[in-house]
């Protein structure tokens, strides 16, 4: 997917997941500071990610999808279908370019392309409008994660 002044790929190769690894870092681990050790996890390794890279190859911004087990680890029971995009960050000089949009787009187009049928997301709340413009749907109730409030939401695919 190509977007104007940026591309989002799926990081395929060692050095784009570093990319997105890189990226995650600043965002939530230096910004946000969530503690490094529950930013990385075992869900990482079976996980989809996707990369935003600037015509410069840096990298802009990154996501992941879970799909299968590994998204029902994160949904639970009863969502089979359903992926679970997460870990979306975007590089603090590249928001506000449309990375972020291009990035949901982008899991949500894997998600199509293995089968799924909806995407669930935690998002953190100050985000729900980011996401509700997406389409997602907020559920339940607002939860703490990494001490940060988030509410679940979800988006039924085409």
């Amino acid at each position: 997917m190509t977007a104007v002044g940026f591309e989002v790929r799926v990081a395929d190769s060692e050095a784009d997941r570093t990319a997105c690894f890189a990226v995650r870092h600043e965002v939530f681990v230096v910004e946000q500071c969530v503690p490094e050790p529950i930013e990385y996890d075992a869900y990482d390794a079976g996980a989809v990610h996707v990369l935003a890279v600037g015509a410069d190859g840096a990298a802009l911004g990154t996501g992941r999808l879970l799909h299968g087990g590994a998204a029902l680890g994160k949904i639970g029971p009863g969502a089979v279908g359903v992926g679970s995009l997460g870990r979306l960050a975007v590089a603090k000089a590249a928001r506000g370019l449309g990375v972020g949009v291009a990035l949901v787009r982008a899991i949500e187009a894997e998600a199509v392309r293995l089968g799924l049928t909806a995407v669930d997301l935690g998002a953190q709340t100050h985000a729900l409008g980011f996401y509700e413009r997406l389409g997602y749907v907020a559920y339940g109730p607002e939860f703490e994660d990494a001490g940060i409030p988030h509410r679940a939401m979800r988006r039924p695919l085409p």
